[in-house]
């Protein structure tokens, strides 16, 4: 679902209306383009199955997944699935427990993706109770999945790095330190997260974005 273009349009119209150093970095790196993901079980899969490893390998990863279970958004499929077919597709021992325990909690109610609660830091303790989701991984979700408005993750080093750069600091924040300087851009902080990654990896030669990981 994830923020639309006018959306992200808006809020970023207002953040530049409040923080000139903001006003300036947009006129630099321009709109960021929406980050958009399917809201559900096969997002949250996707996730576990790209930690710490490249695109490339994430993919060939979940193409074997798909020729040996046929439909791997489906959760009862990684329940049926032995420990040495999960590795065969080339899952590590531990990805294939996140993954039942992702597959454990969509079978089981206790975690309906289709009715997360609306608090977002309530929907985040219910993401990080699957073994494999942090904090992180469940804001991203939040983000790119659900297109909530205000989601803020301060945790992350790109962000840190970028509006400590944008807002002309001295060095780069902590993650307390940003936590404390974003409170007065509710509700727009998660269009200022996808433009401060926008704005890392701006590429000012050509105008574009570069390949990003996000």
């Amino acid at each position: 679902m994830g923020l639309s273009a006018e959306q992200l349009r808006t809020s970023l119209d207002a953040m530049a209306a409040i923080e000139p150093a903001f006003a300036k970095a947009l006129a630099y790196a321009g709109y960021p383009e929406p980050r958009i993901r399917e809201r559900g079980y096969a997002t949250l899969l996707r996730t576990i199955v790209g930690q710490q490893v490249s695109y490339k390998a994430a993919d060939s990863v979940w193409a074997k997944l798909s020729a040996m279970l046929g439909d791997p958004t489906d959760p009862a499929r990684i329940v049926a699935a032995s420990d040495e077919d999960l590795r065969a597709a080339g899952l590590s021992r531990q990805k294939a427990g996140y993954a039942r325990s992702l597959a454990d909690e969509v079978i089981s109610g206790r975690l309906d993706l289709a009715h997360l609660p609306e608090d977002d830091e309530e929907a985040i303790a219910a993401l990080v109770r699957v073994k494999g989701i942090g904090r992180w991984s469940a804001e991203i979700y939040l983000l790119f999945a659900e297109g909530r408005t205000d989601v803020w993750p301060a945790g992350d080093l790109a962000v840190q790095v970028e509006i400590g750069r944008i807002m002309g600091l001295p060095e780069r924040p902590s993650e307390k330190d940003i936590r404390a300087l974003a409170e007065a851009w509710r509700p727009h902080r998660s269009a200022v997260t996808v433009f401060a990654w926008h704005h890392y990896m701006f590429d000012p030669a050509t105008g574009d974005a570069k390949n990003s990981a996000i």
